[in-house]
Parts: C-alpha cells; sequence; structure tokens
C-alpha cells in the first residue's frame, strides 16, 4: 500500500499560533507602558508590525490551502488569533462584529453607511466601530444588567494607551491630547466596567473623544452616565447602551487636536435600549462646557440626526 505524503496544514497553524502569540505580547507590551518606560518601543513596534503582516501571509496561505481564500481586495481577510482569557479581541475590520454580536441587541449591529476605514474592535466589555476619519469611535456599544453593575466595583487605572490593531495612520496617539484644553473622554465609561481586563482597555484611545472638560466631568457624568447605570441596576433584564459622536457639518470640517488632528465632536450621545420594556430613548447634548441638563430625545429623533439605525429589526413599544 502506497502511504500517503503527510500534510502541511497543522504545521501552518502551529506557525501562525505562535505568531499570534508573539504578536499578543507585543502589543500589550507597547499598550502598558508609555515612550518614556518603555525606550525600545518603536523597535517593537517595528517587529509588532512584520509579525503582524507575515501573520496575514501565513492566515491566507491555510484558507487557501482550505478552499476558503477570501476574494481579490477582499478587506475581511484579517487573521483571527487565538485568544487569551482577559485580553482584547480581534473582530473582522468589516464592521461585522462577528467576535462579539452579544453587545448589540438580537446580536445586530447598527446600519451604518461604510467607509474605508471604518473597523471594527471587540473588547471584553463592549465593541468599536472605529473611524480612521476622525480618530474616535462612530459608536461604541455595551449590554448592561444588574448583575454586570453590581460587579463594576473596580479600581480606576487611567492607564491610557494607543490601540495598536489600529493602522497607525487612523489611530488616535496621547501626545494629540496634550495641551488640547479637552479632556480624554470615555464613550464606554470606566465606571461600568465589570472585571479588571475591561477597566484596564477602557482606556483605550479608540473609546476616548476630546471632550469639554467641565462638561465630560459634570453633567455628562452625572446625568447621562450616572443615571444610565442606576437605570440598569433597577432594570429587570439587558439593557443595550450606543454611545457616540456627532460632527457637524462634517468630520472633515471638524475642529482637529494634536499632530493627529483627532476630531472634536459637537455634539455626544448615548442611546438606552430596555429590552424587556421594549423602551428606547437617548441622551443628546452638546460638547461644550457650558452645557447644561436636556431632556431626552426619541429613538426615531436619534436615527434622524445621525442617519444610524441603531437597534435594526427591534419593535419598540409605542
Amino acid at each position: 500500500m502506497t502511504q500517503r505524503k503527510p500534510t502541511r496544514r497543522p504545521r501552518a497553524r502551529s506557525t501562525t499560533a505562535r505568531l499570534a502569540s508573539l504578536a499578543l505580547t507585543l502589543a500589550a507590551a507597547m499598550s502598558l507602558h508609555s515612550c518614556a518606560e518603555l525606550p525600545a518601543r518603536r523597535e517593537l513596534l517595528a517587529a509588532g508590525t512584520q509579525l503582524q503582516t507575515l501573520l496575514t501571509s501565513l492566515g491566507t496561505a491555510v484558507r487557501q490551502q482550505a478552499g476558503q481564500a477570501s476574494g481579490p481586495g477582499a478587506v475581511s481577510g484579517s487573521a483571527r488569533v487565538p485568544t487569551p482569557s482577559g485580553s482584547v479581541r480581534t473582530a473582522s475590520t468589516d464592521g461585522a462584529f462577528t467576535a462579539c454580536p452579544q453587545f448589540f441587541a438580537g446580536g445586530q449591529p447598527p446600519v451604518v453607511k461604510p467607509q474605508p476605514s471604518q473597523r471594527a474592535l471587540c473588547y471584553d466589555a463592549f465593541a468599536i466601530l472605529h473611524s480612521g476619519q476622525s480618530k474616535t469611535a462612530v459608536y461604541v456599544a455595551q449590554k448592561l444588567n444588574r448583575a454586570a453593575i453590581e460587579d463594576a466595583d473596580e479600581k480606576r487605572t487611567d492607564k491610557f494607551f494607543t490601540d495598536a490593531r489600529l493602522p497607525a495612520a487612523e489611530r488616535a496617539q496621547l501626545e494629540d491630547y496634550r495641551g488640547s484644553g479637552y479632556d480624554r473622554g470615555h464613550l464606554a465609561p470606566a465606571g461600568q466596567m465589570p472585571t479588571p481586563a475591561a477597566m484596564a482597555q477602557s482606556f483605550s484611545l479608540a473609546n476616548m473623544v476630546p471632550q469639554a472638560p467641565q462638561h465630560n466631568q459634570g453633567i455628562w457624568r452625572v446625568s447621562v452616565e450616572n443615571a444610565t447605570k442606576k437605570y440598569a441596576a433597577r432594570a429587570t433584564g439587558d439593557v443595550y447602551v450606543i454611545t457616540g459622536p456627532v460632527y457637524v457639518p462634517t468630520i472633515a470640517q471638524s475642529k482637529g487636536i494634536g499632530p493627529g488632528q483627532v476630531r472634536v465632536p459637537t455634539y455626544l450621545f448615548k442611546l438606552v435600549y430596555d429590552e424587556a420594556q421594549h423602551r428606547a430613548w437617548a441622551h443628546w447634548q452638546l460638547n461644550d462646557n457650558a452645557t447644561r441638563g436636556s431632556r431626552p430625545i426619541s429613538y426615531v429623533e436619534l436615527v434622524r440626526r445621525t442617519g444610524i439605525e441603531f437597534l435594526p429589526g427591534v419593535r419598540l413599544a409605542d
């Protein structure tokens, strides 16, 4: 009997897994240290880029051998990286959020007009659709409930970092905020994070927008973030929350800060959807130090103002 030659696929997968582990190690090192603490950061960044490039190539080769190669020019051909418990997970770059559908009502992300630089990112306690145009999120999605709020008692870390999964040209840097006069305003609040890992991840600059300090530390925190947290703690089921910036008249015409010109939003919104009650409303506030409290707006009005269908397939109570 003629013996079959051993297949090379397991070896390719093993190599990919080893490279993935190295890439995650480099990304974690760059995320947890500042430039002053890590003199060799540029060398690590270069090594990480090379590893990611090789990893993608190997992943494509494996898919081709398996007959599952993506078509020419497909954006969603990112290699899937093994994820240790408690680490940041990588989603596809096509906005599908296949790695974290739990943060969306019915598992369905908002319907957004696609842009070339939009990238989907999954974290332990929230998901982000990121825009390379504004260098901020298009929106950040969370799922809250009584148990999650009871667990949200972690010590605040205050260690801001750039997410190395985003291309350098599309992401905010720490220096963009220095001396800008704006806070690094959380979209998914640190005070709603249920684990130490989620708390650390909430300080990704992908989860920040340039926010007027008095607004961030005052009415937004008290009347929007804290009010939403208290509501979720009383709710009988899951509460889906989507927070994001609005740029008027356009992203390109909005003020930019820092060398990277991170765009300053004109407004901020926070949509709250109570699944058990089939009710939804949104906070809508001007990103300004003089902003005072305002009444929430309806879901229909939020869709009209943003052009985004945040709850596709959801029927709301009259």
